[in-house]
């Protein structure tokens, strides 16, 4: 059986809020769509349920059970290949209903679901103080288990950089994507700032970009004639794609992506950050960090000129140097330096999205948000001899995803971003 023929719903039960009633939805349901996204602190998934009007003491789930949000969802779809494990969660929660209409006595609505710790998140506040002392890492990790209270797994990469602050009564999804942010990896050669907060069907990640990267693809996929017909790499087809971007240079100069200026007061000794200190530039880093594709290459800024877009600060960065606001006696530590930091996050987060597209392929329930996947495309050529595209094809980054049932079949969207072009690079060599 491929893996775009229908899944079967192995169980999907909801209960009311007083968990007095609990219905199954099986025969209901009419599709599911399950998401999960890297710049998302929460899965979510989507529901449409069609049934009579005599399913709990003759009134229909909608107003027998009755549906008021908060209810809790449990759903396990069975995998429809040998590689597929399918979908299981035993704690959805219903976050809202929308598109209800009953009629003949019938009736259909879309439950829209959330993680349990999505519901905590709104009413918990992070009122700790951490420490200068505290790495990034330590900190978001504490809040993920203190604040959210979660029984998921966690995994947080370490940080080499530390800063203190307080939560000043913010939920814990701000404070844990404000601190991403700010987060270098920990790391032997040179490591580029920027992390990303987000739940998948394993657990919540506080994960550097620059170790997302580095991973093996875990599966390639291929939208080539030159594909094998047997059945088994049928399902590693790509049915459909596009390319939403292909560079965006405006907003990147906007942003100062690929140069920037920064200029920090110190309010001890009243002296500016040095003007060759606070230039920051994306080709000192070319060939260090690791990328998804080719070295990237600027173009020169104007013609008949030596300099590249990234020789010249498109944005200037201001700001005031935070010295011992934290401590309780008098003192000058300082509480990590934004010069390392917040220039190199500006890139990293930008460059990633050079490129972005949106794929379907056959339903695949081992992909995850952050996972990365090798795409071979086809070139537009002339040629008789079919190849494939070296600039396009190559290893990209699940941004986003959605796993998508009904009773037609199964599928796997997913956005893809990267920072390059080419096939091949420092992060992934050709043989």
């Amino acid at each position: 059986m491929p893996a775009v023929d229908s899944s079967q719903y192995d169980q999907i039960l909801i209960e009311s809020n007083d968990q007095s009633r609990t219905v199954d939805l099986r025969l209901g349901v009419q599709s599911i769509d399950y998401y999960e996204d890297i710049f998302s602190p929460t899965i979510t998934a989507k529901m449409v349920v069609t049934n009579t009007g005599n399913s709990i003491d003759g009134k229909g789930v909608y107003h027998g059970l009755p549906l008021r949000g908060g209810e809790r969802v449990s759903m396990k779809i069975a995998g429809n290949v040998a590689s597929n494990p399918g979908l299981e969660f035993g704690n959805l929660y219903v976050s809202s209903i929308s598109n209800v209409l009953s009629k003949n006595q019938n009736e259909t609505f879309v439950l829209n679901l959330c993680s349990r710790e999505a519901i905590t998140n709104e009413t918990a506040r992070v009122v700790k103080k951490y420490p200068t002392s505290s790495p990034i890492s330590t900190s978001a990790e504490d809040i993920i288990k203190s604040y959210l209270q979660t029984s998921k797994n966690v995994k947080v990469d370490p940080s080499s950089n530390k800063y203190g602050f307080i939560g000043n009564m913010r939920k814990p999804f701000t404070v844990l994507t404000w601190l991403a942010s700010k987060g270098v990896p920990d790391s032997k050669g040179d490591a580029t700032a920027g992390y990303v907060f987000y739940e998948t069907q394993d657990g919540y990640n506080f994960r550097a970009l620059d170790k997302l990267i580095i991973q093996n693809p875990k599966a390639t996929y291929n939208a080539t004639e030159i594909a094998n017909p047997d059945s088994e790499k049928k399902d590693f087809e790509i049915l459909s794609y596009v390319t939403n971007r292909n560079q965006n240079m405006l907003e990147k100069l906007r942003l100062g992506a690929f140069a920037s200026q920064r200029m920090f007061f110190n309010p001890l000794n009243f002296n500016f950050t040095l003007p060759d200190k606070g230039l920051f530039k994306m080709e000192n880093y070319a060939g260090k960090s690791k990328n998804l594709g080719e070295q990237f290459s600027l173009p020169k800024i104007s013609e008949g000129s030596d300099q590249t877009l990234g020789d010249i600060p498109s944005r200037m960065i201001t700001g005031i140097v935070d010295l011992g606001t934290l401590e309780k006696d008098v003192s000058v530590e300082e509480n990590a330096d934004p010069l390392k930091y917040q220039s190199q996050a500006l890139m990293r987060y930008n460059i990633l999205f050079t490129q972005t597209l949106t794929v379907t392929v056959p339903s695949n329930t081992n992909l995850m948000a952050g996972d990365i996947i090798k795409c071979l495309f086809p070139s537009t050529t002339t040629n008789k001899n079919k190849e494939y595209d070296q600039g396009q094809s190559g290893l990209y980054m699940i941004k986003e995803l959605c796993h998508h049932f009904d009773t037609g079949g199964s599928y796997t969207s997913m956005k893809l971003i990267r920072d390059t072009f080419g096939q091949y690079g420092n992060n992934n060599e050709e043989d």
